[in-house]
This record gives C-alpha cells, sequence and structure tokens, in this order.
C-alpha cells in the first residue's frame, strides 16, 4: 500500500519522519522547481552542499575503496554538472523511516526532461539520515542544478507485516549520516 498525503503527514507527525516538512501541496514559487507533499509522495530538496570530482582524467572511483581527497566540497546555490560527469548531494530535509516503511525515491521530472539522472537506492525500514543522491549527467552539454530546490519525489510503501530485521537492526553502515557520505 501507497501512503497519501493525508498518511504521510500523520507519520510526520507521529515519528518526525520528514524534517523540515512542507504540509502546503508541491510549494512552486516563480521559476523555481516544486517540492513539499503531493498526493502520494513528497518531493524533497537539494541541500547546498555537493561534492564534486577534481579535474582528472585518471580518477578511478571505487565503491571499496573511495578516495575522497579525489573529490572538492563545494557549497553554492547552484551547479553545473559537466558532460558526463557526476556529483554527490545530499537533501535538504533529514529522513527517519518507520519499520513499517520502505521508501522508493525518483527523479522529477524537469531534470528528467533535461537529461539528468537522479540515483537514490531505497530508503529501508528504520533508516535515517539526509539522503546522500548521485546526480549523472550522461549528455554532451552541461546541465545546470538548484539547491533549495525539489530535486526527487519519495514515494512511501507501507508494509502489511513488519520485517524480522531493519537497517538498524542490522546497524547499516549509512545509518544517521548527517553529510553527504560517499562509498563505505
Amino acid at each position: 500500500m501507497m501512503l497519501s498525503d493525508r498518511e504521510i503527514k500523520q507519520y510526520v507527525e507521529k515519528y518526525k519522519m520528514i524534517e523540515p516538512f512542507e504540509d502546503i501541496r508541491l510549494i512552486k514559487l516563480d521559476k523555481q522547481i516544486s517540492w513539499g507533499v503531493s498526493s502520494y509522495g513528497y518531493d524533497l530538496r537539494l541541500s547546498n552542499e555537493f561534492l564534486v570530482p577534481k579535474e582528472d582524467l585518471s580518477i578511478v572511483v571505487d565503491p571499496k575503496n573511495f578516495d575522497i581527497s579525489k573529490f572538492e566540497k563545494i557549497k553554492a546555490d547552484n551547479y553545473t554538472i559537466e558532460p558526463n560527469n557526476f556529483v554527490l548531494a545530499k537533501s535538504l530535509e533529514y529522513f527517519r523511516i518507520p519499520r513499517d516503511i520502505l521508501v522508493v525515491v525518483f527523479g522529477k521530472s524537469t531534470y528528467a526532461r533535461c537529461g539528468l539522472i537522479v540515483n537514490i537506492t531505497p530508503l529501508e525500514p528504520e533508516w535515517e539520515g539526509y539522503i546522500t543522491i548521485a546526480i549523472i549527467n550522461p549528455l554532451n552539454h552541461k546541465i545546470k542544478i538548484y539547491a533549495n530546490e525539489g530535486i526527487a519525489q519519495a514515494v512511501f510503501l507501507k508494509a502489511e507485516n513488519l520485517c524480522d530485521v531493519s537497517y538498524k537492526d542490522k546497524q547499516g553502515k549509512y545509518q544517521a549520516q548527517k553529510d553527504i557520505t560517499p562509498a563505505r
């Protein structure tokens, strides 16, 4: 079962599931990419922190041996991703996922129509933290992204039966992340 806007609000009140939470249905300001609760989801925002690979063609991004020294942390209101490159970022919102919920996150259509790929793995039951977001530009032209505006939509799936082992139970390595967290 998928949570409706009403149920998402109830979970936010009971579990502080999303902080800060925008109760107004999809905030749309002039020339900004929308965010906030939607009919069956929540459009989360991009923070103003980006982890950017340094310009070095010899860099090998290895998930088993992630070399953070090959990346630069940038704070900005927007960032332009070079062609055939990516950036790591984080959500503006902090999430606390209840034990009976699994969250699947999809990139917003505004960015998809520009060719941008937003990659976020599922948020498992009892995971919490800021979401680390991989933003990929697979094209041959630059793409601009904007902090403090919508980047992706979270869809909340409610289980009929509780899982035996949650992310918290197995002491997952990305639990309660506060910063952009590279592969560990």
